[in-house]
């Protein structure tokens, strides 16, 4: 769901994560079309050690925004979290995703570990429909761009 096609993005509690090893976007989808990142309906899943606390707030039209090579690069809707027992016996969360990976516009973020909550106005937009299909820039020249109100 972009912006312009609803308005709960606009309203909704999000996450922010990095996508450790993750090259482009191209990249994490790739990861996402495994087996081993799939949970057992086939859909993208993201296993944390963490429970959000605001679980009700994020599943109310919330995303996770990816963090790819510095720049929040795109975003996937959260569909629901599941409860993973690893191996050890410890309790961990499955953020299941929607998967569809919406591009947004660059922003550039420092490292942090594990996931963050990402308020509605702190979220970059998704790059406009008429963009959806061009090449892909450069995370640097796009953050640039956007910090200039060019994109």
């Amino acid at each position: 769901m972009s912006r312009a096609s609803g308005d709960s993005i606009l309203a909704s509690l999000h996450l922010i994560k990095l996508s450790v090893g993750s090259e482009s976007v191209e990249s994490l989808a790739a990861w996402q079309a495994t087996r081993r990142a799939q949970a057992e309906d086939g859909l993208p899943r993201h296993v944390t050690r963490m429970w959000p606390r605001r679980e009700a707030e994020l599943l109310k039209g919330g995303s996770i925004y990816w963090v790819i090579q510095g720049f929040v690069q795109c975003r996937q809707r959260l569909l629901r979290l599941d409860e993973v027992i690893g191996e050890d016996g410890i309790r961990r969360c499955a953020f299941v995703l929607d998967p569809e990976l919406v591009r947004t516009t660059s922003a550039r973020k420092r490292p942090f570990q594990g996931w963050r909550y990402l308020a509605p106005g702190d979220a970059p937009p998704d790059l406009p429909e008429m963009r959806g299909n061009d090449d892909a820039l450069p995370p640097e020249l796009s953050a640039a761009l956007a910090d200039i109100g060019v994109l």
